[in-house]
Parts: structure tokens; sequence; C-alpha cells
């Protein structure tokens, strides 16, 4: 395990070369409750990038993995992470390069993006929609940190909150330090900034998801925004899809029109 220490706290990663000069770099950033090697690996994106001869960044969101565990809710601030991500690409070097979020890492990676443009040649969001842009439900913080720390699962009624805390469960996470991350209180996002933004946007969603809302909706904000249904596809399973990852690479290759073709 790679790692370095920003600020005090400890981020693990890994930069995978390719053989041969790189013809570009991304940088991956994961879901609430998964980790750069279950978000990314096991799902096949390394792999595929690494076909691609693309050199691959990837970290543990702190709270997260084998990265430092932090229980003050403003450890967890959008800026702070994205604050993270900047800070390991200048460690590595590393001075522009795509990036590719998912879940809660699409707020992450669309924050550096706003802090940083320069820095961004490619963004993408996955796993969401315009419900992005939605003000967050006032219990949503609550009830889902409840779920990280249920002492038993069985209690957890909301499909979704169950399906989170058993995935956390799985990956053998840190809940209490989870309950902290959804604990933040972020300042909306800044809409006006996102109308803004130069780089290409690439919104792709599973058309069962239904906590992300329509891709379309959001991608629509973005001068370059692109979006893709993912047919057949949750919240969990749009992740691994060959569509995901066509989607993705079309977009990289510059070969979405715009009018937002879905795959169905």
């Amino acid at each position: 395990m790679a790692s370095f220490t920003h600020n005090g706290v400890k981020i693990a990663y890994d930069d995978l070369e390719t053989a041969g000069p790189p013809e570009r770099t991304v940088v991956l950033i994961h879901g609430f409750s998964s980790n750069r090697v279950e978000g990314w690996k096991r799902t096949g994106w390394y792999a595929a990038f690494e076909r691609r001869h693309m050199r691959v960044i990837a970290l543990d969101q702190r709270g997260h993995g084998e990265s430092a565990k932090l229980y003050d809710p403003q450890a967890y601030a959008r800026e702070v992470l994205a604050g993270d991500v900047a800070a390991l690409m200048d460690h590595l070097g590393v001075r522009r390069a795509d990036v590719f979020g998912y879940s809660m890492g699409t707020r992450t990676g669309l924050q550096l993006a706003l802090d940083a443009p320069d820095r961004v040649t490619n963004l993408i969001l996955g796993g969401i929609g315009e419900k992005l842009l939605d003000p967050a439900p006032a219990d949503r913080s609550t009830v889902m940190a409840d779920a990280m720390l249920a002492e038993d699962p069985a209690t957890i009624t909301h499909e979704m909150l169950k399906s989170f805390r058993q995935f956390a469960d799985e990956q053998g996470e840190d809940r209490k330090a989870l309950a902290a991350v959804v604990q933040v209180q972020n300042p909306p996002l800044d809409q006006d900034a996102m109308r803004r933004l130069p780089m290409p946007v690439l919104v792709v969603a599973g058309r069962g998801d239904e906590g992300a809302g329509d891709p379309e909706g959001l991608a629509r904000i973005f001068p370059a925004g692109h979006a893709v249904w993912v047919p057949g596809c949750d919240h969990f399973s749009a992740i691994p899809h060959a569509l995901t990852k066509a989607a993705v690479f079309d977009f990289l290759d510059g070969l979405m029109d715009d009018d937002f073709p879905p795959f169905e």
C-alpha cells in the first residue's frame, strides 16, 4: 500500500503506470462506504484503463479503506475531500488528469473541478443525476448515520440504507467514521460556477438508480455536458457494467454528440 500525508491525515492510494509512456492519466474517486479496491479494481476499471495505456491513480477517501479514520464530521467537508485529491496529484507530480467520481466521489470530483478547473481535463460523474441539485432532505444525514451505527442491521427497514450498511459491513469499513462522513454540513453546490466549467462532463447513471435522478437534467447545467442512462442497472450494479465502461471510453474518445444518447 502506498500512502502520503495531507495536513496530518494519511491517505492511501494506488498509482498504476503502464509499460511505456501513458497516453493520459485518470484519477478515480470511489463512493460512500466503498474503497479504491472494491470500487475500482474489483469492478474491472483498473484493467480497463490499463488496457488503454492510461496511468491510473485511485485513492481511499479519508474515513474509508486504508486511509485515516476521523470522527469529526467537519473533517469530511467537500472542499477538504477535494483538497486531498489535489494534494495527491501534487504528490505524484500530476498537473492535469481526467477525473472520474462515483456516487459520493462525484461530489468530491465536482468540487475539485470547481476549485481548480485547470487541473481537470475531463470530468465523469457516475451514479448521480439531477437529484444532485436538489436540497438535501433535513433528515438524510441522520438516518444514514443511524443505519451505520445500528447494533442490529435487521432493524434497518429502508432498502437503500440497508444496502449501504450491508456494503459497509462486507468491506469491513469503520462505521463510526462513515457516520461522521454523512453528518458533515456542506453548503449547496455553486450552480452558477458549474455552468461555467470549461471541461467536457459526462453524467452516467443506472436506469434503476432511484436515488440518482435523471442524468440529462444534471448534464444540461454544464456547457459541455453529456448524459447516459445504463439500462437494467441500479446504483450498485451500474459501476461494473460493460455499458458504463463503453460510455466512459466513448466520452473520453470524444465520440459523444450533444443529444444525450441513452443506450436503450
